[in-house]
């Protein structure tokens, strides 16, 4: 029925990817992605709540109040400059989609359901998940679940958390050509900076990273620059890791202003956490996804794939969930332009909707046995405890 369901409005879901697709958006700017979809789903029988708590997110519902609450997650920002590079139209698709299939399971049932479709903007820069969730948008969700492109297909993506740092030198002004002695350049001091956290990455554990661009460097090369500017991303596999190679970039950024006499300020914000993957609902997924035919590369769905950083990772830390990562047959990178036009054809459609099926398959899994849940609950906090 489930299957069913999804199948009889797959011509109007592509046209609904299509939509999105076709007019990529900015962070918290998804004004025409936010209306079709909630136009799309309140005529699928949801009771929409438009600009829910944030101007471009939305909360679409359907069922009764009293027993399980389920929520599935869309995505719909766009990358600057190449539009659906990560795919985030499909992503949008795959969440109304399992919306759907969950939703023609639980019409008839007798015990008391409750499905959300959550719509959070902002995934590729400003984290709209984690406004959600400081709102109380999740406390009463019982487990999460959505599904993103990559490049093959693993189960059990294990994504980190994220810090964003800010560094600003400041220097004094002067003429490069004439009485230079008078002038502190700020862009030694970001050059400095740069190349100490270069030369540090040898000595860094496994799996954390820092990567990040000098973003102002001067206003004329007549005049020693007397302000610049960095931006870095700081990734490891748990909060815990991340401060500590907080700390070592610190000691990079602090080394580079005594080096050239610059003073500095600097900033870290955390904005993604690690990605947690409740294991009773991943196994049900590999089992739904299988016997629909999805291949998860066995060497890396059991060890999980690390890389990258979501704010899903933060809706599994309030409640537990799954993020599995599905390819389309390209070779293509994500954020690049080709994946941009690989998410916009019609030959991704299947693998779309069989994501969508895989995911509203193992929902109603937990729904027809109760059981599950206490595991999947006990999970989730040892998950927290040892993280």
């Amino acid at each position: 029925k489930s299957i069913a369901a999804v199948q009889a409005c797959a011509s109007d879901l592509y046209d609904l990817s299509q939509e999105i697709w076709k007019n990529p958006e900015l962070a918290f700017q998804e004004h025409h992605a936010h209306k079709v979809l909630t136009d799309f789903l309140e005529k699928q029988g949801f009771r929409v709540d438009r600009h829910y708590k944030l101007e471009t997110a939305f909360r679409a519902v359907y069922g009764k109040e009293g027993g399980l609450h389920v929520c599935v997650i869309c995505e719909y920002d766009a990358l600057p400059g190449i539009g659906h590079g990560c795919g985030h139209n499909l992503i949008a698709e795959v969440g109304v989609a399992a919306g759907i299939a969950i939703k023609a399971a639980i019409q008839d049932l007798k015990q008391p359901v409750k499905l959300t479709v959550m719509g959070t903007p902002a995934e590729e820069w400003g984290s709209g998940k984690i406004f959600l969730i400081k709102d109380g948008c999740f406390k009463d969700v019982d487990f999460a679940m959505m599904a993103h492109l990559f490049t093959f297909n693993v189960s059990r993506w294990r994504c980190l958390a994220i810090v964003t740092g800010e560094v600003i030198y400041k220097g004094v002004a002067s003429h490069p050509a004439y009485q230079t002695w008078e002038g502190t350049n700020a862009l030694d001091a970001a050059v400095l900076c740069y190349n100490n956290i270069s030369v540090l990455r040898q000595q860094m554990r496994p799996h954390h990273q820092v990567h990040g661009i000098i973003q102002n460097g001067g206003t004329h090369p007549d005049i020693i620059p007397s302000e610049t500017k960095l931006i870095f991303y700081l990734r490891a596999h748990s909060e815990t890791e991340l401060k500590k190679l907080e700390k070592r970039v610190v000691g990079c950024v602090e080394a580079a202003a005594l080096a050239t006499g610059c003073q500095v300020e600097y900033n870290f914000k955390t904005d993604a956490s690690n990605l947690i993957q409740n294991n009773t609902l991943a196994s049900l997924y590999e089992r739904n996804a299988e016997n629909l035919g999805v291949t998860n590369c066995p060497d890396k769905s059991v060890t999980g794939a690390i890389s990258g950083s979501t704010d899903m990772g933060n809706v599994t830390h309030v409640v537990p969930g799954i993020h599995p990562m599905f390819a389309l047959p390209t070779d293509a990178s994500i954020h690049s332009r080709h994946f941009t036009e690989e998410a916009g054809k019609r030959e991704a459609q299947p693998y779309a909707l069989n994501q969508a099926k895989a995911l509203a398959m193992t929902a109603i899994d937990v729904i027809c046995q109760s059981q599950l849940m206490d595991t999947i609950r006990e999970e989730f906090k040892q998950d927290l405890a040892n993280d």
